[in-house]
């Protein structure tokens, strides 16, 4: 089964036959720290932009090699918020968000930031990655991520596998660690901790730098970063597991609704005029009609998308489940709940955009490199697919074998799915971090389905998990509202209570070498 995105990660595209509707390559959520199919209020708190100070970095190509064309350098943007910063010579903390999937203007109203940055007195840094991509294509941004661009545009550097090939973990990783520490010279930090914050891919990139870079990062926190999701650590159960569970558990009616579904849209689709049936059905827009409608795909992301960003905000399961169990004029046969469903998701609209083909952006095309149908015809190669377990969907389980073959059509390269676990060496996470990890936060929330992937128990002292049971995707890192539940409120109080005890714990040894060295 491929899976064109999600979460975390982004979403790629499917070319289907025009006389059949197809589950096999259905939508995941995209990684990344809020949603981008649904339009909704702001989630972030806002900030003043005068305290905001855009840079560029002129960041090498390659940093692994030595080559002539390593030395190549392209414009990578961070941004630095200094206002709460009690300075260098209190040797003030600084607070760094590695950028995931998004562009660096997403990051900049991260809330994390915005409520813990006067607390901590820190200095606020945001790096935009190599690696942004905005999988549905409503923004177009240039470079492999924002305005991040090797090759000095675009257009080159999506152009193949060649320049595709300098997008991975391991030179995004090398990016950040560079940009931090001119940002410690060009500030006279030099004993300023760094404690790294990412949400989703980001997160397992904070948590990577940790292991990678202990001596430039002081500590991470990694929020809903499946670190454990590859194909040498894949979960019992998986992303869609959690999807079906917490549908079943608002309403049983709606879970059967969309689990009858499925087979109702094949035997409309059979038809001699089912595409377009379904089209009418769904008021699909005019260039949605075939051959690039998948009207699976388009329903599969709304019901991963709604668990995975539940009340972050808004009760969007809930708010779905009411419209198919209650639609319109008591309409009792399935696509018409079905239906009612999606306009309660998307609002009435006089036409719903079911397809994701079209005039793919380049951010999209950066993460399908690094993704692939979900992740990885380089690296990143999670396995999610509808297993036996995830019973609101068809059967349609994760192929690797399909998946490898597909990679190769695509870019002429096969994907590694062992190497991360190689690279990074989390096969067996407990045995190995108990000794070698430190002060790490991996933080989840359980009804996000991400966190099966996720680290849920403490590693060791300084090595830990902070999880709540109705948590989902990177709910932590949003703004705080009054109506914030008490346990989403302890969550965030505990991760920064930690950070706060590294950082005393940092200040002290700091001053006990500058004693030694004194005498």
């Amino acid at each position: 089964m491929y899976l064109p995105f999600t979460i975390l990660l982004p979403f790629v595209f499917t070319i289907l036959s025009p006389y059949f509707v197809s589950l096999t390559h259905s939508k995941v959520a995209r990684l990344g720290i809020s949603t981008t199919t649904r339009p909704t209020e702001t989630v972030f708190a806002s900030a003043d932009n005068s305290d905001l100070n855009f840079f560029y970095y002129h960041q090498n190509l390659d940093h692994s090699t030595f080559t002539p064309k390593s030395y190549q350098t392209f414009r990578q943007r961070y941004v630095i918020n200094a206002k709460h910063w009690a300075g260098s010579k209190a040797n003030a903390p600084i607070l760094a968000f590695l950028g995931e999937e998004a562009s660096i203007e997403s990051d900049l109203y991260v809330s994390f930031f915005q409520d813990n940055g006067p607390r901590l007195k820190a200095l606020l840094v945001y790096v935009e990655g190599r690696t942004y991509v905005d999988g549905y294509g409503v923004t177009s941004v240039t470079g492999y991520y924002g305005k991040s661009v090797p090759f000095g545009s675009a257009e080159e550097a999506l152009k193949n596998a060649s320049t595709l090939g300098y997008l991975n973990a391991a030179q995004a990783l090398a990016d950040y660690a560079a940009i931090l520490m001119h940002v410690k010279e060009k500030y006279s930090a030099k004993h300023s901790p760094i404690i790294v914050v990412g949400g989703s891919y980001g997160g397992m990139l904070a948590a990577w730098f940790r292991l990678k870079y202990p001596h430039i990062a002081l500590g991470a926190l990694a929020s809903s970063a499946p670190l454990l999701y590859f194909e040498d650590t894949r979960p019992k159960f998986g992303y869609y597991h959690i999807i079906t569970k917490v549908f079943k558990e608002t309403s049983k009616r709606c879970y059967k609704t969309i689990r009858k579904s499925w087979k109702e849209i094949d035997r409309v689709a059979a038809k001699s005029n089912g595409l377009l049936i379904l089209s009418k059905k769904f008021k699909t827009c005019a260039y949605s009609i075939e051959p690039y409608f998948d009207i699976k795909d388009f329903l599969d992301s709304i019901y991963a998308e709604s668990v995975q960003f539940n009340g972050n905000p808004g009760d969007w399961v809930a708010t779905l489940c009411n419209a198919i169990d209650n639609p319109p004029n008591r309409k009792n046969y399935v696509l018409d709940r079905i239906f009612a469903g999606v306009v309660a998701y998307f609002g009435n609209q006089s036409c719903y955009d079911t397809d994701l083909v079209i005039q793919p952006s380049n951010n999209a095309i950066a993460w399908s490199w690094q993704a692939c149908k979900l992740w990885g015809c380089s690296e990143i190669v999670i396995p999610i697919g509808h297993d036996k377990h995830d019973t609101m969907f068809q059967t349609a389980p994760f192929n690797m074998t399909s998946f490898i073959d597909d990679c190769k059509s695509k870019y002429g390269v096969s994907p590694r799915p062992h190497w991360i676990t190689t690279y990074f060496g989390i096969q067996d996470i407990k045995l190995i971090l108990r000794r070698f990890g430190s002060n790490i936060i991996f933080s989840n929330g359980l009804a996000d389905p991400y966190s099966v992937g996720g680290v849920l128990e403490n590693v060791s002292g300084s090595v830990v998990a902070i999880k709540t049971l109705n948590g989902t995707h990177c709910q932590d890192l949003s703004s705080r509202r009054k109506d914030d539940p008490k346990w989403l409120v302890m969550q965030r109080e505990k991760e920064i209570k930690t950070i706060e005890s590294w950082i005393s714990t940092y200040q002290k040894d700091l001053r006990g070498s500058t004693c030694h060295n004194k005498l």
